[in-house]
């Protein structure tokens, strides 16, 4: 299977490399600010070093998948052997270390990342979680968790942030993985088409689907983000679905398995 079957075409890789290499400057800009990393964000038991450590171990990972991909095996048996436990505990190790260490650590593999995924063919295939990807899923993988995990910082300081043209990436992600959606609820996947219409931070409308579709979904780009990568409840966001599916849909969005 390549990229858990999802169709990439409309994701380009070398516009979403550039905008994953400015969501990391500008959560780079915003904790590098701060001195206390041991503040507590939203994840439980996480503070902002494990949300920190955990992006500088999901880009070590990507490295092993793409440029050294026989040993992702690895990977995959010490997920398997943590079981659900796998990321807390992973998260920890990297937040124990120095803050100067970790920060660097994230630094260089953010970097590293984004040369990597600029150079890989766009339709070779490399091991992942579940899946083959290509550089087409990962880029914007890596924004969305980027982005994510960003957001439980800026939760945690209590301050905000303005939304960028960025947000589109991560909203492509939710609209083309909604059958992920169904299949991680154990639900069935919906028969009809979607028509998905969100108002970008500029004003502009990003829609997806045909104009004619009977389930709809219509709101904020950002309010759309925020609950596809689960940062926010349905009753927190501006979204209105019309259809069945559409209103299961947003009660059980996801981007991730």
């Amino acid at each position: 299977m390549l990229n858990y079957d999802l169709d990439v075409s409309g994701l380009e890789r070398d516009l979403v490399v550039p905008d994953l290499v400015a969501e990391g400057d500008d959560l780079d800009a915003l904790i590098s600010a701060q001195p206390d990393w041991t503040k507590p964000t939203p994840a439980v038991g996480w503070t902002i070093a494990h949300q920190i450590a955990h992006l500088a171990s999901a880009d070590a990972n990507a490295l092993i998948a793409v440029r050294t991909p026989e040993a992702f095996d690895t990977v995959l048996k010490q997920a398997a052997a943590a079981g659900s436990q796998y990321a807390d505990l992973d998260a920890a190790a990297g937040a124990a270390k120095p803050r100067s260490a970790l920060l660097a650590q994230w630094r260089a593999g953010r970097t590293e990342v984004a040369a990597a995924l600029r150079d890989v063919p766009e339709d070779h295939g490399f091991p992942w979680y579940g899946s083959q990807i290509t550089a087409a899923l990962m880029a914007p993988l890596r924004l969305m968790e980027v982005w994510a995990h960003g957001q439980d910082v800026v939760d945690s300081l209590g301050v905000s942030r303005r939304p960028t043209g960025r947000l589109k990436h991560v909203a492509s992600l939710g609209v083309i993985g909604r059958e992920l959606s169904f299949y991680a609820a154990q639900l069935p996947g919906p028969a009809e088409p979607f028509r998905i219409e969100l108002t970008g931070p500029a004003g502009q409308t990003w829609a997806w689907g045909p104009e004619d579709a009977q389930q709809r979904v219509q709101g904020s780009a950002l309010d759309f983000c925020l609950r596809v990568t689960q940062r926010r409840s349905r009753a927190e966001t501006d979204l209105t679905a019309v259809g069945e599916d559409a209103h299961k849909w947003l009660d059980i969005a996801r981007v991730f398995l």
